[in-house]
């Protein structure tokens, strides 16, 4: 339901300016949008206020509202919204019960500057342990500097306190490159309750297509972020794929990493985080994924005993997690982290995942090392590109993509 109202003002001067810096609420299901425009009446000028009255109880136009038009959930906030709207309220057994859950191991970062040097042999093993239970652990001097790491939380700000359209022009529908995309949630069309998440993506092919398309507010230090991130990145794959005795060619290799994407996530600050989640349940497609968390935390990983457990965000530490990628060609060695995020009303969160997955056509499927090694093989081979759109077809739902890929 829409209600257009205009209130005709006392004569103004054609050249003065009506400011309007806020947006008002009738109630905690209406926002307003204001706008200003003048007509000659006359040969005076008369000043309106259009507003644009959006009944949030309806649920096509909060989506629409959110979803199609871009706005986002920060948009839904900064119109004044003080209560969650019912496409919002997860389900009961979605809900994260309590901010104060338990720390794990990750909670102790791997010092991945010791891998050359006398120590080599002590950090590989915790490496390979954390990537073989929980399929997560923090790591300090990787490489990245922690100047770069601030940057990047200001840039993601940045990028999301722009106008709704300055953001919306990268809407999967209408951007002007395949290589960035903005949307909130994961597949909201199809989820049970949508998430409480902002985000763009931003997919690399090489260093002058980003610099070309990507949005300008965070290209230069997302850009950075990737390649400083990637020789990190490839010596952890090298650790894990040495202790199952496999020796990746460089070609290999290349095109087990060969899509890369950096993404910058907006969790706005919710009224009621209890009711929500910033992401559900899932585990990532990929090889690797780095992420970067800012201080306010938010991150729970899944313990092998059921329960949840926080990774909470450490100074200059980033966080390594492992991939259904690298499950399925380990043959199930090593655990795809699953993986979740809590709302606060402490304040707006970001987060920088940096994502490393196969080439489209890209064969994967458990290495011939480890197969001969264990006797069976618990995944099937298939395409990356299969097992892509299959991941993306479907709403979050814990570690159930994987299933998609066992074997028969």
């Amino acid at each position: 339901m829409k209600q257009l109202i205009k209130v005709v003002l006392q004569p103004i001067h054609k050249d003065a300016t009506l400011r309007v810096t806020e947006p008002r609420v009738f109630s905690n299901h209406v926002a307003v949008e204001f706008k200003r425009f003048e007509m000659n009446k006359n040969d005076s000028y008369q000043n309106y206020i259009e507003l644009m009255a959006v009944n949030f109880e309806d649920q096509t136009t909060l989506f629409n509202f959110v979803v199609k038009q871009g706005n986002g959930v920060k948009g839904l906030i900064d119109s004044g919204m003080s209560c969650v709207p019912k496409p919002f309220i997860q389900p009961l057994s979605e809900r994260i019960a309590t901010p104060n859950a338990r720390t794990c191991e990750a909670a102790q970062p791997i010092d991945l500057s010791q891998l050359d040097g006398p120590h080599h042999k002590e950090v590989t093993k915790q490496i390979v342990k954390a990537s073989e239970t929980l399929g997560v652990f923090q790591v300090v001097n990787h490489g990245v500097s922690l100047e770069l790491l601030e940057l990047l939380k200001t840039s993601a700000h940045e990028f999301f306190a722009q106008p709704p359209e300055k953001k919306a022009i990268y809407l999967k529908e209408v951007s002007p490159s395949k290589l960035v995309k903005y949307g909130t949630s994961f597949v909201p069309e199809k989820e049970k309750a949508i998430e409480w998440k902002d985000y763009v993506s931003m997919l690399y092919t090489n260093d002058r297509e980003a610099l070309q398309h990507w949005p300008r507010p965070c290209r230069d230090v997302a850009l950075e972020f990737l390649k400083s991130s990637m020789e990190m990145v490839k010596r952890v794959v090298e650790v894990l794929m040495e202790n199952i005795g496999v020796r990746l060619e460089e070609g290999r290799m290349n095109g087990l990493m060969g899509t890369k994407m950096v993404n910058m996530n907006y969790y706005p600050t919710c009224p009621s985080p209890e009711l929500t989640i910033g992401v559900g349940r899932h585990s990532d497609m990929g090889m690797l994924t780095v992420l970067l968390q800012d201080g306010i935390g938010g991150l729970y990983v899944k313990l092998d005993n059921g329960e949840w457990a926080e990774i909470p965000p450490l100074d200059g530490a980033l966080v390594v997690n492992v991939g259904d990628t690298l499950q399925i060609l380990s043959n199930g060695r090593y655990k795809s982290a699953e993986h979740r995020v809590r709302t606060t009303n402490m304040g707006s969160r970001v987060s920088i995942p940096i994502f490393t997955a196969p080439n489209p056509s890209e064969k994967i499927g458990p290495l011939p090392e480890v197969v001969k090694r264990d006797g069976v093989a618990r995944y099937k081979e298939l395409l990356f590109q299969d097992y892509m759109y299959n991941f993306f077809g479907q709403p979050h739902d814990g570690k159930k993509s994987l299933d998609f890929a066992r074997a028969d």
